[in-house]
């Protein structure tokens, strides 16, 4: 048995028992011989056939046992692909480098993704073998001038086309003007034509305009397909090649040598050689235009970095580019200004439009304290922030980064279609060889230009380029949308899966709920005497004070927040479990539970009614007593979010079932189900044991999106088919859930199912269109109509049908940036 050794980096080991579970998860594996896995050294190193089991498969055991490996990843830009041949073709030369954990290659963006061990494979290793497959790649590194990098990339692909077009069609005008007027066979035209050259002597013009669109506008299909013939793999550059090639030379022997051909086969097709060449260069432009504005999203998120910000240094105030800028600095901005960088606001106050980043268009208040994110707005007044977070730290490289890494991910859908796409160029020319056979020993005279003319126009109608973009382009214009909406997908992947979800479960705190306490209510009782409920909630808040408790915060905050000024105390004394008794001047204070005032001896009957309604909203009531005579009720609640009940009431609009888990009391937890109508309940539960609840309702054959808040709930963020994960403006759980609601409004989900749903509906419309087209035009192309009703296609119509289809598909993947949003969030 072959075998070779991993070593492998694990993050996450404490314990024997750690290294125990680690070498037992290698066992169960099919293929794996010894492993040793090292507590020390955090290694492992794993002896495995190849033949029988991937490294993809033993960093998956890795993870499954609950832990890390480490692998480093690589964006490398791979340019020369033209189809879904190529992405193949390109994947597979990586995945033969050893070491290489994982690789998703995208042709849409022209990159790869790459997921190796640095302990097995280097970089210069895997751009050799992308190079050995005929392409050229480079490593991407992370700059701040990457923006304007990828841009004149782009730009120069497109201006190298638009030269080569220009070039081309310099030549094939007059050469198609030429064979038209020819073919037209105009009594006039053809006596005047002849009149100044024998047919032979326009064939020679012909030849002499064809000949450079052939060899020097037509290089980079001679370039690439030569490569892709020679490493076995053809692709659409290979069937261009082969299909303009067999046109011009088929002409240039009908020219030099014409007695070699049955007699009526000796034909010119110069025109079609040149038209082909000229059609297949539009639709490249036209392509290549439109997919640079499949990536306006991540354009228009770059473009919000600053350039340069207003810094005060030695007490003046200076301006630095960006990346001079440190943690620390004091940065000031003006009004109408853009703030630079992530911070927390030292002196000033106003508005900020973080609408590019949370999707909510309504400005946002500073003041001292508050934290700003950059690429915001500054709109009315002036703020003064100490920078907290710098580079590839700050929220919106974050955002970019998690836009980047979900357009190159690759959804199960693509996979097949490129496993589709690895023989699809193969039998498309095997169709060509049979069709041309077929016809020389079956069809009309002259048989041999029949023959010619249907296997030339089999290979040119066949397009791999749009199955090869069906899904690259609308996952990019998807996940472009998303981030507009304040809606970041992780991975492309979540874009297909979330589709097909019917059941969200979510957790109560933090996500339906803002996840802190506020007071409610305050009831006052005819007991109340002359104390006002400012002045009442004011002695209740300097008692509270004292407490750490969570509800007494929440009773600060309100008092606090009417500015009023606290008492002092004389005495305080809490009793846990019941309340707290405080001593001010002149009375004696209560606060806390019905135990408390029943242990107290205080009859709290005249409120009883109040304090059962507000149990049943979900509120805590709380008992206030004055020199041992009770004047009020208030209650204090988690309450829930703007947005939830429209949010759970869509959901249930969409035919999914919603269900909510949480570790609070079962009472508590129902009364907000019956708020909201939420279907399930599972209450007092840990986060583990969340994670059990989603793998019971994916037993009984559900789909399920869990939402929570993306630090607490990643076990079931994780178990879950999509864990969607609730941000709240700069605290963004980058690293939770596949799908990030910035703003943290549950209406997003809504816009993201929606928006995932239309993104679903256009990558299917596209493979209807991108097979749909083959299927129908293949045996069109290859004469099957021609006996039933004279329908033969010409190759230069070949040509243009197969560029039209790829330019359909990514326009058709362009019709997403229109998509609006199903619900507005909080305004």
């Amino acid at each position: 048995m072959s075998t070779e050794q991993l070593s492998l980096s694990i993050d996450g080991m404490n314990c024997a028992s750690c290294v125990g579970r680690i070498e037992h998860a290698f066992g169960k594996l099919p293929g794996v011989g010894k492993s040793s896995v090292n507590l020390a050294t955090h290694r492992a190193i794993v002896e495995y056939n190849p033949a029988k089991v991937q490294i993809s498969d033993l960093l998956e055991a890795v993870k499954k046992a609950g832990y890390s490996p480490h692998t480093e990843e690589m964006e490398i830009a791979v340019h020369g692909m033209t189809c879904a041949s190529c992405v193949a073709r390109v994947e597979r030369a990586i995945e033969r480098v050893p070491g290489v954990a994982s690789v998703s290659v995208n042709l849409a963006t022209g990159r790869a993704h790459v997921g190796f061990m640095s302990s097995q494979a280097r970089i210069d290793q895997i751009i050799a073998a992308i190079e050995g497959a005929g392409y050229q790649a480079k490593p991407i590194v992370e700059q701040s001038g990457s923006v304007d990098t990828e841009r004149a990339e782009r730009e120069r692909e497109i201006g190298a086309l638009r030269r080569d077009l220009i070039f081309a069609a310099v030549f094939t005008i007059p050469l198609f003007v030429v064979a038209i007027l020819q073919d037209l066979h105009l009594p006039g035209v053809t006596r005047w034509l002849l009149s100044q050259l024998p047919e032979r002597g326009w064939w020679t013009v012909e030849f002499l305009l064809a000949l450079p669109v052939q060899f020097w506008a037509g290089r980079r299909f001679y370039k690439s397909g030569w490569a892709e013939l020679r490493h076995l793999s053809p692709g659409m550059n290979s069937l261009v090649m082969l299909g303009s090639s067999a046109a011009f030379f088929y002409s240039t022997l009908a020219l030099l040598v014409p007695q070699i051909f049955p007699a009526g086969s000796a034909n010119a097709y110069f025109e079609a050689a040149g038209v082909i060449i000229t059609l297949i260069l539009l639709g490249r432009l036209l392509e290549a235009v439109a997919k640079g504005r499949t990536s306006e999203a991540i354009k228009k998120l770059m473009r919000l970095q600053a350039k340069s910000a207003k810094v005060l240094r030695d007490g003046r105030e200076i301006e630095l580019p960006i990346d001079q800028i440190v943690v620390d600095d004091l940065v000031q901005v003006h009004p109408g200004e853009r703030i630079a960088l992530d911070g927390k606001v030292t002196e000033g106050a106003s508005f900020v439009d973080e609408s590019m980043i949370t999707g909510e268009p309504i400005p946002v208040n500073k003041t001292v304290g508050a934290k700003v994110v950059g690429g915001t707005i500054n709109k009315t007044g002036a703020l003064r922030f100490v920078v907290t977070k710098v580079g590839k730290d700050t929220v919106l490289s974050h955002i970019i980064k998690m836009v980047e890494e979900a357009q190159g991910s690759k959804p199960a859908i693509q996979r097949l279609a490129d496993r589709v796409a690895m023989v699809f160029v193969p039998v498309v020319m095997a169709v060509s060889t049979v069709t041309f056979i077929v016809w020389l020993v079956i069809g009309p005279e002259p048989a041999l230009s029949f023959a010619f003319v249907t296997a030339v126009s089999v290979l040119l109608i066949a397009c791999p380029c749009a199955m090869g973009l069906a899904t690259p382009t609308a996952i990019m214009v998807g996940t472009g949308k998303g981030a507009e909406m304040g809606v970041l997908f992780r991975r492309g992947t979540a874009l297909e899966t979330l589709a097909k979800i019917d059941t969200v479960v979510m957790d109560k705190t933090g996500t339906l709920t803002l996840g802190r306490p506020v007071l409610t209510d305050f009831l006052r009782l005819d007991a109340a005497g002359n104390i006002d409920d400012d002045g009442l909630l004011a002695m209740i808040a300097a008692a509270e004070a004292k407490s750490e408790h969570p509800i007494a915060q929440a009773i600060v905050d309100a008092a606090t927040g009417k500015g009023l000024g606290l008492p002092d105390l004389e005495e305080f004394r809490a009793e846990p479990g019941y309340g707290i008794e405080a001593k001010i001047p002149g009375l004696t204070l209560h606060v806390g539970a019905d135990r408390y005032m029943a242990k107290l001896g205080i009859p709290i009957e005249t409120a009883a009614a109040q304090a059962e309604k507000l149990a049943k909203a979900a509120k805590t009531p709380i008992y206030v007593a004055v020199d041992g005579v009770l004047v009020a009720v208030i209650a204090v609640a988690d309450p829930l979010k703007d947005g939830s009940r429209e949010a759970i009431s869509a959901l249930h609009s969409l035919g999914l079932m919603v269900a909510m888990l949480t570790g609070d009391n079962q009472s508590t937890a129902e009364a907000i189900a019956r708020n909201v109508g939420i279907d399930r309940v599972v209450a007092e539960v840990l986060p583990d044991q969340k994670a059990q609840e989603v793998a019971r309702l994916q037993a009984e054959g559900r789909k399920v999106a869990f939402v929570g808040d993306g630090i607490n709930d990643a076990p079931a963020l994780t178990q879950a088919d999509v864990g969607i994960a609730i941000g709240t403006g700069t605290d963004i759980a980058v690293e939770a859930g596949d799908v990030i609601l910035v703003s943290g409004d549950l209406r997003g989900i809504i816009n993201a199912i929606a928006l995932s749903r239309r993104t679903l509906r256009t990558i299917r419309g596209n493979f209807f269109w991108a097979y749909a087209y083959n299927v129908t035009l293949i045996p069109l192309a290859a004469g099957v109509f021609y006996p039933l009703l004279g329908i033969l296609l010409n190759p230069m119509l070949a040509a243009g049908a197969m560029s039209i289809s790829s330019v359909f598909v990514v326009t058709n993947s362009l019709r997403l940036r229109r998509f609006k949003p199903a619900l507005q969030q909080a305004t």
